[in-house]
This record gives structure tokens, sequence and C-alpha cells, in this order.
């Protein structure tokens, strides 16, 4: 292969990959889940490589934290904003939406109990609204599946369709980390909760609480 193919190819595949990756992260924006986004793509991207940048996506959103939330440090909210050229091609580019600091949390904290606080939807819900952004919810699902994949599966059967394929569908680490408490995971939660599948901690940053689960 000479020189001028090798640059061209080379560009190309590059080319598709920062098209691939903007795709991708604009639809799990839109909150797709990973086969959703597979089934859904124009050109052939393996389905591996679509699970990194779904899940690279939550990370650089904070969708997903890595590390118990309440630590401090600087926070740069990331989001993929779709161009349309005279051609009619699309790309897209990564912006800054905001830059913040995040100051040290000391927690209150507190063991769910249903007679004191009510349904857990209901505290679910009432705490996101008061927190939005800051409220999480520690997940061991990555533990669960390296310990007992068939086993792990088997438990979601309590779950929706769609709630399951986006479980499955995440590479979870082989540790706890923290996703934060958008509708979708507070319906995958109290179902859990509800068939005794779910044991954790709930955050809520801007009230300063942290809730235990079991």
């Amino acid at each position: 292969m000479s020189k001028e193919n090798y640059f061209q190819k080379a560009l190309s595949n590059f080319t598709f990959e920062v098209a691939s990756d903007g795709a991708i992260r604009h639809l799990a924006g839109h909150g797709y889940t990973v086969p959703q986004i597979s089934k859904k793509l124009n050109f052939p991207t393996p389905y591996e490589r679509i699970q990194r940048i779904v899940w690279e996506s939550m990370l650089d959103n904070r969708i997903l934290l890595l590390e118990e939330p309440g630590n401090a440090g600087i926070h740069k909210k990331i989001s993929y904003i779709q161009d349309r050229d005279s051609y009619g091609r699309t790309s897209f580019r990564q912006v800054i939406v905001r830059e913040a600091t995040l100051p040290e949390i000391h927690w209150t904290t507190y063991t769910y109990d249903p007679d004191t606080h009510g349904p857990l939807s209901d505290l679910l819900s009432a705490k996101y609204a008061a927190n939005s952004e800051d409220a999480y919810a520690s997940c061991d699902f990555g533990l669960r599946l390296l310990k007992d994949p068939a086993g792990f599966s088997d438990s979601l059967k309590v779950l929706e369709e769609n709630q399951r394929e986006y479980i499955l569908g995440l590479p979870w680490v082989s540790s706890v980390v923290y996703h934060r408490l958008d509708l979708r995971m507070r319906t995958i939660l109290v179902r859990l909760y509800e068939n005794d599948l779910y044991q954790g901690c709930c955050y809520f940053g801007t009230t300063g609480e942290k809730v235990i689960l079991n």
C-alpha cells in the first residue's frame, strides 16, 4: 500500500471513528440504551465500542461516578452538539456546558423505613426534586455480574424489558459505582428493592443526606 493510500485509509478510519463516537454519545444523551443505539446507527460499529463510548459519556456527564459522591473536586459538564454542513454531512463537536467546583459533603445518614418515610418511590421522587443532578444511588451490578452472571441476569426478570436492556447493555466495572437517580434509575431501583434485589445507599448532595436501603 502506498503512503498516500495508507494516509487516506487512516484519515477515513479516523473520520469514521469521530462520527461514530459523536453519534453514540448523542443518542446516549437522549436516553437510548446500548442495544437501541446499535440498531439505530447507520454504519457498522462493534457492540463493545458502543458500550465503551456510552460508558465514557456517562462518566463525562457525571451520570456515573466511580467514587462515592461528596468528594471535593472540579467538574466539567460536557455536551455534544450535532452540526450539519452545506452538503448535508453531519458531525459532532464537544462543548463544555459549565464548570464547577464541587465541595466536600459531610453526610447526614439514616436508614430508610417505609413506616417513617413512606413509599420508596415517593421518597426518591421528592428527594430528586430537591437535589436533581446531585442525587445518586450505589450500584454493585458489576460485582454481581462477576460473581454470578446467570443469576444476576435472572434477577433482572422483575424489570421491564427496556430496563433490563439498559442495565445489561452497560459494561459495569467490578466495583461499586454510583448512578444518578434519574427517572429510569429510580424506577429500576424501586422495582429491585421491592423484590429484595437491591441493597445500597442513595446520596442527595444538595440536602446532604445519605439514605441506606437494606
